[in-house]
């Protein structure tokens, strides 16, 4: 008995002293501070870039899918400008979605904005597109979702499409997405830890600055797949009393 406590005694122990070396030594925990303030940082700013984004291209392909053979038959101008524009948008989707978030940040911090000194900039104008592209579709879902009649309703209240769109049909399909959209959230705060590849200094990167210095990788890791967990399972809750009242309000 006295060997297994003596044990645990010295496994304690090393805990502890690893524990002051990856977080207290140097004030280590400042990085991880740091880092989690970038990482929620790039993540809010790029939710809502992200969000914006996919509401114009969902509303531009929305109105191309529902309105593209009528205004075919008319042609003219307005037909030949959103059908250029769809094809832009349908583009982006291609390109955005088509390959890895990272090489994009590589391409952005690298190439495009490469004289761009802020590293959280870049991250969040990165992650902001590739967020929309996907958050485009989540829109698109929920525009189509919405019956025809409102379309029709809208018109006869006097709104052109355009209002029509932005009182009546974006409002209604915000509401149907809104639980889709807040996942979308959580996983853009989990790929947002692909920023350290270009040396921004988020939660992940933190973490691997740790192991470098003190060449201890459990400790500091651990902490910050514990603090990710923590985030993730916060925002779920949320994301469930959100479902609840969404379901309670249509009753």
């Amino acid at each position: 008995m006295d060997g297994i406590q003596a044990w645990f005694v010295q496994q304690f122990t090393e805990l502890k002293d690893k524990f002051i070396l990856c977080f207290i030594d140097g004030d280590r925990w400042q990085w991880i501070f740091d880092g989690l303030l970038n990482t929620l940082k790039i993540t809010l700013f790029a939710g809502l870039i992200g969000v914006l984004i996919g509401i114009i291209v969902a509303s531009v392909r929305s109105s191309y899918d529902k309105n593209s053979e009528s205004l075919a038959l008319r042609g003219g101008f307005g037909y030949h400008l959103l059908r250029f524009i769809n094809g832009i948008c349908q583009l982006y989707l291609t390109v955005i979605r088509g390959t890895p978030v990272v090489v994009q940040l590589m391409i952005m911090y690298f190439i495009i904005l490469k004289s761009s000194t802020n590293g959280v900039f870049v991250a969040v104008i990165t992650f902001g597109i590739n967020s929309g592209a996907y958050v485009a579709e989540i829109f698109r879902s929920g525009i189509m979702a919405v019956d025809a009649g409102q379309f029709e309703a809208g018109r006869s209240l006097g709104f052109n499409y355009v209002q029509t769109m932005r009182y009546i049909i974006i409002p209604q399909a915000f509401k149907t997405v809104l639980p889709t959209l807040c996942n979308e959230f959580i996983a853009l705060l989990k790929e947002t830890s692909v920023a350290g590849y270009v040396g921004i200094s988020d939660l992940t990167k933190a973490g691997d600055l740790i192991r470098g210095r003190t060449f201890e990788a459990f400790m500091p890791l651990i902490a910050v797949a514990i603090i990710y967990l923590v985030l993730v399972v916060i925002l779920t809750r949320l994301v469930g009393v959100l479902e609840r009242r969404l379901r309670r309000s249509e009753r």
